[in-house]
């Protein structure tokens, strides 16, 4: 049914698709090729595949279906000003993957053959990585369960896929972001799915994020389920914030993701010799914060411009000069390839 498609190297006139690429946002443009791979077993996995673009055929009692046994990953490819096309710590992704699929129980590809099959996807729809600046091409690699089920436990076999779709510099927020503090609905709570990328972390938050988008806001600020007391993370992305030059973040203590970006900038800002603290963040600190931004692959390293609780709204400053800028500036340039990268995150491709 699928045949492995090689990757050919395509002249000048053929790097790009025919795109406005000064128009790409955030949004789902289909490419020309996804990646498949089925798992029945710790080791029993079937040579992955590259396919054309479009829908999969899978049984309705499927587990992902009926259970929600699915996890899914984001990571994306950068064009160089060379031309060239590199990957950001793809095997942080692949273990995290390895992570959730251990508390899901599913069987996993491991992390060279799930670096492999997005090298291959991405070579696949090479053309659609953006000119330099302009953008990246989005990684969506998934593992669900996709054998048939009835009673309740894990799929007797999962399917693992990729695909991919072009995106701009910017996510849906723009440069800044304006939060809303959510009182009533935690994101995660002790002993759940908080700290692994399950898909059932997402569609629970819908409600209170759309809450907040009608009344103006980007996005929704949740506190801990245990205390009320503390900021945890936004419904996409990891929060810092800056208080007395001291950067501090919400630890991965089970209910928040450990996000690659939010790791990469931990590791930018020691780099920088800035003092980083992982502890517990109470709202008030937020509240009186002299700056506040979110990280993670989709948003990058945004800055925030307001937190409102209740009625009260704080505004933050935002632009150039801010520990923010300096630390996105940095991870953008080496995620790019604009610098020389000296912290050996990158995966040059072609």
């Amino acid at each position: 049914m699928m045949k492995l498609l090689r990757p050919c190297t395509r002249n000048n006139d053929e790097a790009y698709v025919n795109f406005n690429w000064d128009k790409l946002g955030f949004g789902l443009t289909p490419t020309d090729y996804i990646y498949i791979m089925k798992i029945s077993g710790k080791d029993n996995f079937s040579e992955g595949s590259l396919s054309r673009y479009g829908n999969i055929e899978i049984s309705p009692s499927a587990a992902i279906f009926n259970y929600g046994q699915g996890l899914f990953e984001g990571l994306k490819a950068y064009r160089r000003p060379d031309g060239g096309i590199q990957l950001f710590r793809p095997e942080l992704n692949a273990l995290r993957m390895k992570n959730g699929a251990d508390r899901l129980c599913m069987p996993s590809p491991p992390v060279d053959v799930f670096v492999d099959a997005v090298k291959k996807t991405v070579l696949a729809n090479q053309r659609w990585v953006p000119p330099p600046g302009k953008g990246s091409l989005y990684i969506r690699p998934l593992l669900m369960g996709s054998g048939p089920v009835l009673g309740i436990g894990p799929a007797p076999e999962c399917t693992f896929l990729i695909f991919t779709s072009p995106i701009g510099n910017w996510y849906k927020c723009g440069p800044s972001m304006s939060l809303y503090v959510e009182n009533e609905v935690p994101r995660a709570t002790p002993g759940g799915t908080g700290a692994i990328k399950s898909i059932t972390n997402y569609s629970p938050v819908f409600e209170a994020v759309n809450k907040a988008k009608a009344k103006g806001f980007t996005d929704v600020l949740f506190l801990d389920a245990a205390t009320g007391k503390n900021v945890e993370e936004v419904s996409s992305c990891n929060v810092f914030i800056v208080k007395d030059n001291v950067i501090l973040t919400p630890p991965t203590n089970g209910t928040i993701l450990p996000g690659v970006t939010r790791k990469s900038i931990i590791e930018i800002a020691l780099h920088l010799k800035y003092k980083v603290e992982e502890r517990d963040v109470p709202l008030m600190d937020v509240l009186t914060a002299d700056e506040v931004f979110c990280t993670g692959t989709a948003v990058g390293v945004t800055a925030v411009a307001s937190v409102t609780h209740y009625d009260k709204r704080v505004e933050y400053r935002t632009g150039e000069k801010l520990v923010s800028q300096k630390l996105r500036v940095m991870l953008t340039e080496i995620q790019t390839g604009v610098v020389e990268d000296k912290m050996g995150w990158t995966m040059q491709i072609h």
